[in-house]
């Protein structure tokens, strides 16, 4: 789960780390409110979950005024387009407004999880204000991390370490340190899965202050942070993405034309891969669990099929868990319901397998059977491709 910049800073606050004072726009009405708050000029920001919001237009600088009123109007009920949004965009409920900033240099900061490290891992870099993964890929020795011990914690020579990479000194490492240490607690507390700052910028009076802020949470453990559960924002996701974790279950639109109904993440990669390997493209990842029921089942084919672009469907299932006669009913149910109109390929295997291909078979449905995985793959590949010619 995501935060918008607005709600990272004031998590940063509760932390100790320095942010700019800041106003919140959800209407036209508060432009005077933003001039007389910040009456030298301000940034206005649109409040999207999606990073190169710059490069999108979707931060604007505002001297008076009217440039103030007319950022509003621009961004506001708008949707923004950014390298990371796709052509859809996303759409720009809320703005943010802060001071101008009298900024000397820019750095890059984060902590994120390093997995094959088995630790939080401090991401540090000179070349704030840039993408991390540019900077990565041109001049990868600008980048310096530091991985954190699980039992000994964040400690202060690799805070001074960093802060040296990075060009600071004097009262500057003090406070850097105060800043890492305060969002390794946070990181901690919150159970992070990224906390950025891009731009860390240290301003003209040699101050450090955190210009942007990043934090992305871990749904796994969102059960124990009920305060910033609530702050999730529905309308920055895939509406499939949002109905689908309200039946429990684990759906993501991807791009192709094949739908995938698979029992178990693995199962499901590999199917995707399959469909890969055969020349098609999947158009989701949809791991319907291990306790599924019909009426689930159900849900997750009316998700697929509200893909305009899906041409074919994939239902491998092995039944280790959930029982195979169990799918059957609920792909009975589904296309009882919604009525299908694309090729399915279906696969059991496993619990009640035989008893499910009975049922399918009985019911009159025009479904493709495959008895192999790779030959389920191939299939719903082929169908796609005569709906499509």
């Amino acid at each position: 789960m995501n935060l918008h910049e607005y709600q990272a800073k004031a998590l940063f606050r509760r932390y100790g780390v320095p942010v700019p004072d800041g106003l919140l726009i959800t209407s036209p009405d508060e432009v005077g409110d933003v001039q007389a708050r910040f009456p030298d000029g301000c940034v206005i920001k649109a409040q999207v979950h999606a990073g190169g919001r710059g490069k999108g237009g979707g931060v604007i600088v505002a001297r008076d005024a009217a440039e103030t009123a007319a950022a509003v109007k621009r961004l506001l009920g708008s949707r923004l387009v950014t390298p990371q949004t796709g052509p859809a965009g996303l759409p720009v409920d809320k703005l943010y407004a802060e001071p101008l900033a009298d900024i000397d240099r820019e750095l890059y900061l984060s902590l994120l999880v390093a997995r094959a490290a088995e630790r939080v891992a401090v991401v540090a870099s000179a070349a704030g204000g840039m993408s991390i993964e540019e900077v990565a890929a041109a001049t990868p020795e600008r980048i310096h991390t530091e991985p954190v011990h699980p039992a000994a914690g964040l400690q202060p020579y690799q805070s001074r370490k960093l802060g040296f990479a990075l060009g600071l000194s004097g009262a500057q490492l003090k406070a850097f340190h105060g800043i890492l240490a305060g969002l390794y607690r946070l990181f901690l507390d919150n159970d992070a899965s990224l906390v950025e700052i891009n731009p860390l910028a240290v301003l003209a009076d040699g101050t450090l202050q955190a210009l942007d802020a990043k934090v992305n949470l871990d749904d796994n453990a969102l059960y124990r942070q009920r305060e910033l559960a609530a702050l999730r924002d529905p309308s920055q996701e895939d509406p499939r993405e949002a109905e689908a974790r309200e039946h429990g279950l684990n759906y993501i639109h991807l791009d192709g034309d094949i739908g995938c109904m698979v029992n178990g993440a693995g199962l499901a990669m590999a199917t995707m891969d399959l469909i890969k390997l055969e020349g098609g493209e999947p158009a989701n990842f949809l791991d319907v669990g291990g306790g599924t029921t019909a009426e689930r089942v159900a849900v997750a084919f009316r998700l697929i099929l509200s893909d305009p672009k899906v041409r074919a469907v994939l239902v491998n299932i092995f039944g280790g868990i959930v029982r195979c006669d169990l799918i059957a009913d609920g792909i009975i149910q589904a296309v009882g319901e919604v009525g299908v109109s694309v090729p399915v390929v279906v696969r059991l295997e496993g619990t009640n397998a035989e008893q499910g291909r009975q049922k399918l078979a009985d019911s009159g449905l025009d479904l493709i059977p495959a008895s192999g995985f790779a030959e389920a793959a191939r299939r719903a590949v082929q169908a796609a491709r005569e709906v499509a010619a």
